[in-house]
């Protein structure tokens, strides 16, 4: 009997205590994991602190067929005229005759308007009839004085003759003397008049607007019926003026060149011009002067290009793009400006010397290049770099030479 119970002892599984075996196996299950998950965090990790950056190639300059052949410079401005006025009276009046319409050419001293001028002749009549009236004055005083003179003489000679007292003498003088001036004061009074009608004629003249110059109307300012001014006023229902005439033989360039690049700019310099309206059309010209001052809040300063060509097509305020060509005695100033062309956010400019982050592989290295001709979305580098290496655009705040970079479409 006791040999049966301790045999059913044998056989029976006694679970106080796991299995060794199972647990260990676990253990070592749950240490890879752990493992592989340290692994894949540190490889995203790793990755998410890459730079984003797109990656440009270099493209090389144009050929010497190209209308940038020579530039060495390029900017953008406008069309100006030196020459333009808007045409207004000298005195305030109503219009009654305008001559001109927008687009018409006209002359200097052209009449363009007229304004009503009855008031002003009937001052100019006035004028005139105070003058008659100062010269009738003048004649009466003269034969008054005559007559005085003679009344002198006679009272004169009575008085040798002791005819007559000095008493009698002494008021035939004081009479002549008062007539005397009397005529000094009636010439006064004719003077006086003739500069009163003098002026009733000007105001008569200014009733009249002619043209200050020859040139082209682009503006008309007002209408007939409408009250004219020289200055602003009647609660802004007063035209202070008429028209707009623009001399076109005046017409020039005005562009924005940065202040880092003005040092390629000089006197008399060649260019060439292209409206933004005839893209393929060049036109010449050259430097007439730099404005010797910048403005601050674009970093730029003004340059005046004369047109040596003139044309109806080209008008004021059009767009224009100018290119500033190199000297003919300047180097290679025959030949197109090597290098190659890049967009403008690729390169950190710091004047002539930008910096450029070429790539390798998944780093950047940071390389200073020469830098060209500079337009509105492209830059010109000269020298500092291969056609065949690619640039990383970027966080330029996060760029350094040697930090790794991932590249995003």
């Amino acid at each position: 009997m006791d040999d049966k119970a301790a045999l059913l002892n044998q056989l029976r599984i006694d679970r106080t205590e796991p299995p060794r075996t199972g647990s260990a196996r676990i253990w070592i299950v749950v240490a890879v994991l752990v493992v592989i998950g340290a692994a894949t965090g540190g490889w995203f990790w790793a990755h998410s602190s890459d730079i984003p950056v797109r990656v440009v190639e270099p493209q090389p300059v144009a050929d010497a067929g190209a209308a940038s052949v020579g530039s060495i410079l390029d900017a953008s401005g406008y069309i100006v005229a030196r020459r333009q006025a808007t045409v207004a009276s000298k005195i305030t009046g109503k219009m009654v005759e305008l001559d001109i319409e927008e687009g018409d050419r006209v002359k200097e001293g052209q009449v363009i308007a007229r304004l009503d001028d009855s008031n002003v002749r009937a001052a100019l009549a006035a004028a005139h009839a105070q003058l008659d009236f100062a010269k009738a004055g003048l004649a009466e005083t003269e034969v008054n004085l005559a007559n005085a003179r003679r009344d002198f003489d006679r009272q004169t000679s009575l008085v040798k003759g002791h005819f007559v007292s000095q008493a009698a003498l002494d008021n035939s003088k004081t009479s002549m003397d008062a007539l005397t001036a009397q005529l000094a004061t009636q010439r006064s009074n004719i003077e006086v008049a003739q500069r009163n009608v003098e002026v009733a004629d000007r105001n008569l003249a200014d009733t009249i607007v002619r043209a200050p110059f020859t040139g082209i109307v682009t503006v008309k300012a007002a209408q007939p019926g409408e009250v004219v001014s020289p200055l602003s006023a009647g609660g802004g229902f007063t035209r202070t003026g008429i028209g707009t005439i623009v001399d076109m033989d005046s017409l020039e360039i005005q562009v924005d060149v940065n202040e880092n690049f003005i040092n390629r700019v000089e006197p008399a310099q060649k260019a060439t011009a292209k409206l933004n309206a005839y893209p393929d059309w060049q036109i010449p010209g050259h430097v007439i002067a730099v404005i010797p001052t910048a403005d601050r809040s674009k970093g730029t300063v003004t340059v005046r290009i004369a047109l040596d060509q003139k044309d109806p097509r080209i008008l004021p305020e059009m767009g224009v793009r100018v290119s500033f060509l190199a000297s003919s005695s300047s180097e290679g100033a025959a030949h197109p400006v090597p290098g190659l062309n890049l967009p403008s956010d690729a390169v950190l400019a710091t004047g002539p010397i930008g910096v450029v982050y070429v790539m390798h592989n998944s780093t950047v290295e940071r390389r200073a290049v020469k830098l060209g001709a500079s337009g509105s979305n492209q830059v010109t580098v000269l020298s500092g770099l291969q056609p065949a290496e690619r640039v990383a655009i970027g966080d330029f705040a996060r760029l350094k030479d040697g930090v790794r970079v991932r590249i995003e479409n």
